[in-house]
């Protein structure tokens, strides 16, 4: 083959190639909608109006009751917290939980998605909805640090922690590939990441997934919301900013009473990321639970419930 026949494939190849990348963008489903008053009024739940956004709540149990404050981790909204909930308030506990901006109906600001920007979200719906009263607060997975950020700078406001499945280890910049290469990024989250890989991998969060069926098909519902794509992608890029040991090392300094609850079968944080958060927390009790994966609190609800009622109660 000659040099100029050689150029000539490789420009076709080139072509083509970039011709797929181009038309499998177009062809991937978008956001249909966008997250405004008329789609909320349809919607369960409450909204209020803080600085960077709306947010999507519920505050549910007696008013008079001690207050629980749940926060969700990286992607499933907080339906998750469903039998948590349940458990709560049926002992008289008041209970707020809501989805981090970007997730579930609230509002997709644009904005980095980093620690700061959750731990404002969590200070000021506190601040708006429940005026600032005292509360356990109980993190999952990604809401682990952000709960132990917010503990460390609010220490008055925090009565107990508690971490379920907690994000622990550090992430490298290396192992977000290829979601830190602008334009190649965005590309992966739409073609793939969020049609195709979030959704299909809920299933990995449970040891046993025959016991939520309709999991995936609840999580999709808030993909269609314009600025989700955007919020996951941006919270990929900050995660390597997230130092979680670092956030436990000083609620460990602080004495804050601490609850960790780990599931055996986590497929997401290992025993040794556990034992390294234990390290950093030396007040910290602990629960173990088998047979369950990383969403230990929703698959062994009776068991988590128990030991979490037992430890706030205290």
């Amino acid at each position: 083959m000659t040099t100029k026949k050689k150029f000539l494939f490789i420009s076709i190849l080139f072509d083509l190639i970039l011709f797929a990348l181009i038309g499998s963008y177009l062809l991937s489903p978008d956001e249909t909608y966008t997250l405004d008053s008329v789609i909320r009024a349809g919607l369960s739940g409450q909204f209020v109006q803080l600085e960077d956004g709306v947010v999507h709540y519920e505050l549910s149990g007696p008013a008079n009751g001690e207050l629980v404050v749940l926060v969700h981790g990286f992607s499933v909204p907080y339906y998750v917290w469903d039998p948590t909930v349940s458990a709560l308030t049926a002992e008289g506990y008041q209970v707020l939980r809501y989805d981090l901006y970007g997730r579930g109906y609230s509002d997709r600001p644009n904005e980095e998605y980093d620690l700061n920007l959750f731990v404002r979200q969590l200070s000021q719906l506190t601040e708006v909805v429940t005026l600032n009263k005292p509360f356990h607060l109980v993190g999952l997975s990604m809401g682990a640090p952000i709960s132990a950020a917010f503990a460390n700078q609010y220490a008055a406001h925090v009565l107990s922690l508690t971490l379920i499945a907690p994000e622990v280890l550090p992430v490298s910049k290396g192992s977000i590939f290829p979601m830190s290469v602008p334009l190649l990024g965005e590309w992966v989250m739409k073609v793939y990441m969020v049609p195709v890989y979030l959704p299909g991998s809920q299933k990995s969060d449970f040891y046993n997934p025959a016991i939520a069926p309709d999991w995936e098909a609840r999580y999709r519902d808030q993909l269609k919301f314009k600025g989700f794509r955007q919020a996951i992608l941006s919270t990929i890029r900050n995660l390597p900013k997230m130092n979680a040991l670092k956030e436990y090392e000083q609620i460990g300094r602080s004495g804050l009473p601490v609850l960790v609850v780990w599931g055996e079968d986590d497929q997401s944080v290992s025993y040794d990321a556990i034992l390294q958060a234990m390290q950093a927390m030396p007040q910290a009790e602990y629960l173990q639970v088998p047979q369950a994966g990383h969403l230990v609190h929703y698959e062994k609800a009776n068991d988590v419930n128990r030991k979490l009622l037992e430890f706030i109660g205290k």
